[in-house]
């Protein structure tokens, strides 16, 4: 991997709504433009994303969706509004950043959350879009949230019953998303703070299917942990405002777009399926499964040889 990187440009990007959008760029000045598309919703974009990309051949654009990170303001304050926080407005705050940084075109570099937000934005703008990097492969629709907050209880049993037992009783055989952005809604703060501390837990347990693999200790971080459930909530509930399969039947116009998608024949998150399908659907895919990867660990060095091959295409 490269090493980490740092920006040589940074600023705020006025979004609306209030909202002040935290980008930056680094690596080459002269190179390949990149956007790196975070995962989440609401993880925010660290600085080890530098690390799959050759510093010297690519111009590295990172930003914070609009609510976490850097950007502001942000959702760990429950009084802000979710209210203009939808996949819709992170496509214009994407569109708005390429055309203030003065970018014609630019390669796309997504993760978990990241490759829908990141398919999104290529199906509505292709021509803004040179080539397409995505791992850990997810479309939010309605049928992937129900695997990830239910049917993956047969493979944490344990585990899956603490998560639907964190809702109301009544409410535990419906749409355990809705039921969960419910509860960061009551009035009661202590029930807000203690629905994103149990969502967390079990979003750290459904990643962590490799042997050896530490639990996540930003989940630790209660600004982090309330964003992140929060975000993700309010995105699952609406399967990301986007209609069932509108990706899937979205790509089929990317022909131009040469793709690459890696994912983990491990990933119980995000189940294979999906980047399969999507391969099928995309003329110009290229599908890379990683037998003894999961839902990112373990795929560090393919990413790094897929954008290095990325960044020798003219």
């Amino acid at each position: 991997m490269y090493p980490t990187g740092k920006p040589y440009d940074k600023g705020l990007l006025e979004a609306g709504d209030g909202n002040l959008v935290y980008w930056e760029v680094g690596g080459n000045p002269e190179g390949k433009p990149v956007v790196v598309v975070h995962g989440g919703p609401g993880a925010g974009a660290s600085p080890a994303w530098y690390q799959f990309l050759d510093p010297e051949a690519y111009k590295v654009v990172l930003f914070d969706q609009r609510g976490c990170g850097r950007s502001t303001p942000s959702v760990s304050d429950w009084a802000v509004s979710l209210a203009a926080n939808t996949t819709h407005h992170l496509v214009a705050d994407m569109e708005l950043l390429r055309e203030h940084l003065g970018i014609e075109k630019w390669m796309l570099l997504g993760g978990s959350w990241g490759t829908t937000l990141g398919l999104a934005y290529a199906v509505r703008h292709p021509d803004r879009v040179s080539e397409i990097v995505m791992f850990g492969i997810g479309t939010t629709t309605r049928r992937e949230v129900k695997w990830i907050t239910r049917e993956m209880g047969r493979v944490f049993p344990e585990e899956w019953e603490r998560f639907r037992d964190g809702v109301p009783e009544q409410e535990r055989d419906g749409n355990l998303a809705d039921a969960y952005a419910r509860l960061m809604e009551h009035p009661d703060l202590a029930v807000r703070e203690k629905a994103a501390a149990d969502w967390c837990v079990w979003e750290d347990r459904h990643v962590r299917l490799r042997p050896g693999l530490e639990r996540d200790t930003s989940y630790d971080d209660r600004d982090y942990r309330v964003t992140f459930a929060r975000l993700v909530t309010h995105y699952w509930r609406h399967a990301a405002w986007l209609g069932d399969d509108e990706l899937l039947r979205g790509v089929a116009g990317l022909g131009h777009v040469p793709g690459i998608l890696v994912h983990g024949r491990l990933d119980v998150s995000t189940a294979l399926e999906t980047a399969w399908r999507l391969s099928r659907a995309w003329p110009g895919c290229e599908l890379i499964v990683l037998d003894d990867a999961g839902h990112g660990p373990g795929m560090a060095d393919t990413l790094v040889a897929v954008t290095d091959r990325m960044a020798n295409r003219t």
